[in-house]
């Protein structure tokens, strides 16, 4: 497959169609009141909804777990914070699908953790500006760029303000991207504890289906463009004739989108992904597909380029996009990577060619985690998760507190 975000688009707008035209499904609760109350605290959590405020304007809602269930004792100071970062077209709402015994952040909370789930712009609970719209084209005139040097940026901030403490940092997909070009610039780091991304996402050049050759073939992000949508959303664009067209290529199997965009996952849970189907999913901006596909096509991880000499040198003073040295991610910073062996999305091969990149890092301060028969999603939804990755994941970050 070829571009992540246009693959991703593909498969959510299939599954909003699908849900909206009568498959059975409900959330955990009303979503009026927020990720908080439909999914946290019906289990017996405390859970804080909290807004953090970007540089550049943008309001995003974060929410805190600082506890668990049983209360993990008195002295709340002393907890590590730990954030979570979803991937594209998703918000935190994904982490939470499964029970409190299967999904991560009351995994966390149950294992001492001050869990703080962020949810970059533009998604549900996410699309307040201090002076924009999201009716306005200006309010989605950003990229995987800005996640990282704005969005993250402020979470980072805010979480370091708030405890006093270093923090840990969980990334699934997008959230990987944006935490290893942050890291790349020096940026924040010292706030830091450690980091543990979950399905890597750096070089996109070995996505394997064939849904997504066909879109990188005809160009859909280019078209998208060429129409002025701005806003990147499922829900009431029309969008279905671009996927009809897709699945009548030659080689191409619709039939089940979830294993054809994310891979051949093992291990999810009907009713979670019934949830998953009912509450995603989120929007992005079309320019955030088009930085996805440019990684792809260029084979190399850099900033946005916007495909003009003059323009590129009015912005980066060059004219092309300067390039994130992913080698300059400080060597001394503890990493985790986890990965799965049927992962469409990020690839076994594009992985290497992280870790390659990686080569200086500190021996002891890099665990590279291979799950053989895992794919994209068994790593927010799969019901063993706690037991292949997020033991091991709280494990990593033991050593470094």
């Amino acid at each position: 497959m070829s571009l992540l975000a246009s693959t991703l688009w593909l498969l959510f707008f299939f599954s909003s169609s699908v849900v909206h035209s009568g498959a059975q499904g409900s959330s955990r609760g009303s979503l009026g009141d927020g990720i908080c109350a439909s999914s946290v605290v019906v289990h017996g959590y405390k859970c804080q909804e909290l807004q953090v405020t970007t540089a550049d304007g943008y309001i995003l809602s974060v929410q805190r777990i600082p506890e668990g269930r049983s209360g993990n004792g008195n002295n709340n100071n002393k907890k590590q914070p730990v954030i979570i970062q979803h991937g594209i077209l998703v918000d935190g709402m994904t982490w939470l699908l499964n029970g409190p015994e299967q999904n991560l952040p009351l995994i966390l909370a149950d294992n001492g953790f001050d869990v703080w789930i962020s949810n970059t712009r533009g998604t549900r609970f996410s699309r307040r500006h201090i002076s924009l719209d999201p009716s306005t084209p200006a309010y989605w005139n950003w990229t995987w760029d800005e996640l990282g040097s704005y969005d993250l940026r402020a979470v980072v901030e805010y979480v370091s303000n708030q405890t006093g403490q270093k923090i840990h940092y969980i990334g699934h997909s997008q959230g990987t991207l944006i935490a290893l070009t942050f890291f790349s610039e020096g940026k924040l780091v010292n706030k830091l504890k450690s980091a543990a991304l979950l399905s890597p996402v750096a070089y996109l050049s070995h996505m394997t289906t064939e849904l997504l050759n066909v879109a990188d073939r005809l160009f859909l992000d280019q078209l998208i463009k060429t129409l002025g949508i701005a806003e990147f959303s499922t829900r009431g664009i029309p969008f279905q004739s671009f996927l009809k067209q897709l699945c009548a290529q030659p080689g191409v199997d619709c039939s089940d989108l979830f294993t054809a965009i994310t891979g051949n996952n093992c291990c999810l849970n009907s009713s979670a992904v019934s949830l998953f189907l009912k509450n995603e999913p989120q929007s992005t901006s079309t320019k955030n597909l088009i930085h996805f596909a440019q990684i792809v096509r260029s084979g190399v991880v850099a900033k946005f380029n916007y495909g003009r000499r003059d323009q590129n040198i009015r912005i980066y003073g060059k004219a092309s996009p300067p390039i994130y040295n992913l080698s300059n991610i400080p060597h001394d910073l503890p990493l985790f990577l986890s990965y799965g062996g049927r992962d469409a999305l990020s690839d076994v091969l594009d992985v290497q060619t992280l870790l390659d990149s990686l080569k200086s890092h500190d021996a002891d301060k890099l665990s590279v985690h291979f799950i053989k028969n895992y794919a994209h999603l068994d790593f927010i939804m799969g019901v063993n998760a706690k037991d292949i990755v997020y033991n091991a994941v709280i494990s990593f970050f033991n050593r470094f507190n």
